[in-house]
C-alpha cells in the first residue's frame, strides 16, 4: 500500500517535534540533528521535517509525495507520473533523507513539486555525493511543467528529497 508524503522545512526542529508529536501522539521514527520523520499508521503518511540551509529563512512545505512498499508500485506510480503530462526528472538510485531510495520528481501546475520513491534501506547521513546538502538546491532551481530549463549539471550537483 502506497504512503502520502508531507516534507516541510522548520526554523525550530525541537520545538516543531514537539508540536508534532503531540498532535500525532507519536514521537517521530527517525530524529536526527536536521531532520525528523514520523511513520504514521493513521492517517498513512510519511510526515518529514528538516531544517533549513544555512542563508535560507523560508519555511513551510518543501514537497509532497507518494511512498510506495516496492519496485511494482514504484513502477505503476511511474507510469501515472507519465500521464499527468508534467516534467519529470528521474533521480534514480539515490541517499537522501538518512535513507537509501529511488526516486523520481514530478510538478505539478501550481509548481507544487511531487516526489515518488521506494526506500530499501536505511543511510547514516542526510545524503551523499549529489545529495550531501542538508535541504538540496535543486528543487529551487528546478520550475517543472517545461517553465525553466534546469541543467543536468545542476541536478546532477543538488538533487535529493530534501527539497
Amino acid at each position: 500500500m502506497k504512503r502520502f508524503h508531507v516534507h516541510l522545512r522548520v526554523h525550530n526542529l525541537e520545538e516543531s517535534i514537539a508540536f508534532y508529536s503531540a498532535l500525532f501522539n507519536a514521537i517521530p521514527t527517525v530524529t536526527k540533528p536536521d531532520y525528523a520523520k514520523w511513520m504514521l499508521e493513521d492517517p498513512k503518511v510519511n510526515f518529514a521535517l528538516s531544517t533549513n540551509p544555512v542563508g535560507e529563512s523560508s519555511s513551510g512545505i518543501r514537497h509532497l509525495g507518494i511512498q510506495t512498499d516496492n519496485q511494482k508500485e514504484l513502477k505503476e506510480t511511474y507510469a501515472q507520473m507519465e500521464t499527468a503530462k508534467g516534467t519529470i526528472f528521474a533521480e534514480g538510485e539515490t541517499t537522501c533523507c538518512y535513507a537509501q531510495s529511488e526516486k523520481s520528481w514530478i510538478s505539478d501546475p501550481q509548481g507544487v513539486n511531487w516526489e515518488v520513491f521506494y526506500t530499501h534501506g536505511d543511510a547514516t547521513v542526510y545524503g551523499e555525493g549529489n545529495n550531501a546538502r542538508p535541504a538540496p538546491a535543486v528543487m529551487e532551481k528546478w520550475q517543472g511543467n517545461d517553465t525553466a530549463e534546469v541543467t543536468k549539471t545542476e541536478i546532477e550537483k543538488d538533487s535529493c528529497c530534501g527539497t
